[in-house]
């Protein structure tokens, strides 16, 4: 992980003051850190062939966020957040984004809205919790269904008119999305803005690691795709050596030693 910013900052009015190692960054040098992170990764040298994929996924992500940021004010944008790899992926971009478009100030939060789980983890909450506190998030929390949890933001925050959301093309119901696609009928009405969808399991995971963004930490326990506690479970192409059943003292590999998208459920029970 890279290390974190410290020293001296520079508040809206150009005023400087030091930096307390315990306090989260302020929007704007947060966006701009992350920013400079993106910048060096794309400028650098692909390695690889999955590096190279994962270098025109970003370019192509973050040019679907600068074009919702032109459609959309910031009042009326939001970001569907559960503190899940997709998502996180997604966050960082919009950070990155913000930068590029000189649109992060001081005084700025993030809009976003998290839909628990009717059984969620502790560990997913508590990282969702760090995220409020280290991204600058203002999270709307609905314990309900999806479409009546929309409902209810939407009804909360009505400047809100598009949402960025993590599905992926390989996720349920992702094979048919586009970058922007206007909710269904029978549900609130919205845009959905999806910069991830085309990204494989494999390159959300080279972006988090390359970068090194810090994640939940279920996913260092096995676990591939978060859902609740009663349908998640660590991911059994994942286990370690040469155990066979699944068991409490069964060890399990990390998130990001998985390869193939269609092995990314084998945890969840639908």
């Amino acid at each position: 992980m890279p290390e974190p910013l410290l020293g001296l900052r520079s508040d809206d009015h150009g005023r400087t003051e030091t930096l307390d190692p315990n306090d989260p960054l302020p929007l704007p040098l947060l966006c701009a850190k992350i920013n400079a992170r993106v910048a060096a990764f794309l400028a650098a040298d692909a390695a690889t062939e999955r590096l190279r994929r994962v270098q025109e996924q970003t370019r192509i992500s973050l040019g679907v966020i600068e074009e919702a940021l032109d459609r959309y004010s910031l009042e009326q944008l939001s970001l569907s957040y559960n503190g899940g790899k997709d998502c996180l992926v997604l966050l960082i971009l919009f950070l990155c984004a913000l930068h590029r478009k000189q649109l992060a100030t001081s005084s700025a939060r993030i809009q976003s809205v998290y839909i628990i789980s009717a059984h969620p983890f502790a560990e997913v909450d508590a990282f969702v919790d760090h995220s409020i506190r280290e991204y600058s998030l203002a999270l709307a929390r609905y314990a309900k269904p999806m479409r009546e949890a929309f409902e209810d933001y939407l009804a909360d925050v009505p400047a809100v008119k598009a949402i960025f959301v993590g599905t992926r093309r390989t996720d349920p119901h992702g094979a048919n999305l586009t970058h922007f696609d206007a909710t269904d009928g029978g549900w609130p009405a919205f845009m959905r803005i999806h910069p991830v969808i085309d990204w494989h399991y494999a390159e959300i995971w080279t972006f988090i690691c390359h970068l090194g963004v810090p994640y939940c930490p279920l996913y260092d326990q096995g676990y591939t795709s978060l859902g609740g506690t009663t349908d998640t479970h660590p991911n059994p192409a994942l286990r370690a050596g040469n155990a066979i059943e699944e068991s409490e003292k069964t060890a399990f590999r990390p998130a990001y030693e998985l390869v193939e998208d269609e092995e990314e459920r084998l945890g969840r029970d639908w």
